[in-house]
This record gives structure tokens, sequence and C-alpha cells, in this order.
């Protein structure tokens, strides 16, 4: 007898294509094609899986990949090791305030680290181990990064920290509003590669030399070449997905969205006019129609602030696109399927709440592409968010099915 998994009997999936991953690998090297490319594998990789995820850019030549925090990174080098892969680098950027232990894990690793102060600084010399330092300059994120006035003196530190067994081997900083279009965010982004080129010219002159100078994540890559300098970091067009669909879609910019979305059916009922749905009652039917139960909801990252607005594709015995009605709940939200005389979908039938096979035209007064598959835009629009979020919050109990 086959064993027992919880995700056999789960009526939902994410369907990750690696295929379309590592297309999209491609796309970006030849976006920029004169430097390194770091694979970003963040929040078990914006959602699609970090360690299957890890292995296909491992497998399409890219030798150093990034994690947010410590935790997720030394997870990452425990799968890139068993998968054959101890030659990738692994960038880390947050250190714990209070875990000394895991971050003398993390060197003992090989695990390179940001450093914004000295304070962080001493956390790495207070564990008396070696470590690879990528200094953070602040540029105008006003978030990580040390702060011009207090550059010499960080430096400082870690020119003497050479002796600890310290090397510093990257200068970089993150970009504000370069996947933003207009004069003004234009003028945002030119201030802050002057701020990093003098940091960088600054750093140098004080003995930190032959440093890797990385500023430029998916939205830089595509649309700032100037500021490609000698690593970029590849993020959310990893994943298919536009910084700005604003500014020109997936399809445009040549990336294939990676993961799509699907439940089944668990209930179809007929309704009179006149009745509430969810809570709060805040949809009320207008006529006699059929309304449908998708057995997902808030707790596998469905958006709250979807309720009444977003579309899903039914494909019953003929394929509707329907509405959320009333409010998303916990573990399942509604759709309307609309008033036929007889149902138009039944129970067990595949319900697409986005889809990685096409690109959606794009959305016209209530988030409705009539006759289209909704896509992770048309939801960030509904919910009035991003798409980084709609596919990064999808949750751990949705099982990923995964397809080369």
């Amino acid at each position: 007898m086959d064993a027992y998994s919880p995700w056999d009997s789960y009526p939902a999936a994410a369907h990750i294509d690696l295929k379309a991953l590592a297309a999209n690998a491609a796309r970006l090297r030849a976006y920029a094609p004169n430097a390194r490319h770091m694979g970003i594998v963040k929040a078990d990789a914006y959602g699609h899986g970090r360690a299957q995820v890890a292995t296909v850019l491992a497998e399409n030549g890219y030798d150093i990949l990034g994690a947010a925090q410590l935790s997720e990174a030394l997870a990452l080098r425990h799968e890139l090791d068993a998968a054959g892969f101890n030659h990738v680098d692994i960038f880390s950027w947050m250190l714990p305030p209070r875990a000394p232990e895991t971050i003398k894990r993390a060197l003992a690793a090989g695990i390179e680290v940001s450093v914004s102060s000295v304070e962080q600084l001493r956390l790495l010399q207070q564990t008396q181990m070696p470590a690879r330092v990528h200094l953070k300059v602040d540029t105008g994120m006003g978030r990580a990064g040390v702060e011009a006035d207090q550059l010499p003196e960080l430096v400082t530190e870690l020119l003497r920290a050479r002796g600890s067994g310290i090397e510093t081997v990257a200068v970089w900083s993150h970009l504000a509003r370069a996947d933003e279009t207009g004069p003004d965010a234009a003028a945002a982004t030119a201030a802050q590669q002057q701020r990093f080129d003098a940091a960088c010219e600054q750093v140098e002159t004080m003995g930190l030399t032959g440093l890797t100078r990385h500023l430029a994540a998916t939205s830089g890559i595509i649309w700032h070449p100037q500021l490609h300098y000698d690593m970029v970091r590849d993020g959310i067009g990893l994943y298919g997905l536009s910084p700005d669909p604003t500014h020109a879609s997936s399809e445009q910019l040549g990336l294939q969205p990676v993961m799509t979305l699907t439940a089944q059916l668990s209930l179809v009922k007929p309704v009179r006019a006149g009745q509430t749905v969810s809570y709060g009652g805040t949809w009320v039917a207008p006529r006699d129609t059929w309304l449908a139960v998708v057995p997902l909801g808030y707790g596998d990252g469905i958006p709250r602030h979807a309720s009444n607005a977003a579309t899903v594709l039914v494909r019953g015995t003929n394929p509707i696109r329907a509405r959320i009605v009333g409010r998303v709940c916990m573990d399942q939200f509604v759709v309307d399927l609309g008033p036929t005389p007889h149902a138009p979908a039944a129970m067990g039938d595949e319900v697409v709440l986005f889809s990685a096979g096409r690109q959606a035209a794009g959305a016209v007064d209530n988030c409705l592409s009539t006759g289209q598959v909704p896509s992770a835009d048309d939801w960030a629009r509904c919910s009035g968010t991003i798409n980084y979020e709609i596919v990064t919050r999808v949750g751990a109990r949705v099982p990923r099915h995964y397809s080369n």
C-alpha cells in the first residue's frame, strides 16, 4: 500500500512550472549579460518552494543564491548540499540580534552576511568565527544600510576586523523606486546611483578594495542597465512576474509566470434572490442564482481584500469567469456562477484562481477580463496590493506540485 500523504486529500494545489522558471532565469541573464546573477529564494522562493527552485537555479548556472533570514539560509545550505551543489554560495542579509548560535552556525557553513552598522559587526566578532561580509550602504531606501556620515567609522572597523578573519567581499544597496515610471522616480533612482558610486569610491579609498558591487534587483536589471555593476539580484522576475505590470506586463518582458493556483469546488447550490453570503452579509443575491464554495481562504493566503472583487475561472460545463461574493473566510470563499436553469458546475470541478498559462489582458471596471483566466496581477489589482504578495502568501498547507 502506498504511503499516505496528508496532501493527497487537500482540495487545492499550487502548480509550479520549473521549465518556466529556467526560461525566466535565461531571460534575466540576457537583460544583464555581463554581471554575475544572484538568485533570490527568500520566503520559500516567493512561495514557490525554496529547495526545488534553488536546485533548478543551481542546475542553470547560478553560483550564488540569496535568502533574507539566516534560518532559511541555513536550511538552503542543507538543501543545496544534499542536491550536490555545495559549491553554490549563499548570501543572507538579516542578522538576528539575539541569536549568536544561529550566527555562529551560519558562519561555520560559509554563509555570507550583510553588515549595516558597527553593532552588527560586533555580533559577528563575538562568534570568533571567520566571516564573509557584504557592506550595505543606505542610498535612499531608509531601511537597512549605513548612513553616509557613519560610513567611515564602519569601514575603519571592518579594516581592523580583517585581522580576526572577517573579510569584506562586497558593497551593496537597495533601490527604492526603480520599478516606477515618471520623472520623480527617475530622479530618485539617479540620486541613489550617485550616492552608491560615492560610497564605493570612499570605501575603496579607505582601503577596502576589490569588492563586488551590487545594487539592481529585477526592476533595475530590466529598466536600468547602467546599474548592473558587478552583480545583480534576480528576484520577482525569476517567478515570471513583472515588477510593475502598469509599466510592462510579464509577457512584454518575456517572462513566464511560474505558479498556477487551483482548487476543487466543494459545494454547488442554488439560492434565491435576497440570500446574503458570508460574514457581515456584504453581498446579497440580486436574483436567483447558483453559488459555489471554493475551499481556500485567508488561512491559505487568499487576500481578504479580494472579497466581492476578485474572479476565478470555474471549469464546469462551460468555463465561467465567476466573481467572489461575500467576504473571504479563513478556509473558504463563495463565487457566483450565475442564474442558469441547471447547475453550470458540479462539486469537484476545477477552479483556477490564477494561472501561469497566460497573461491577463488587464482588469477593467470591476476586475473582470471576460473569458480569460485570471492572473496574479488581476488578483493584486482587486486586492489593492502587488503580485509579489499574491504568490508569496500562498500558505504552506497548500501542496506544491512540480512539473518540468
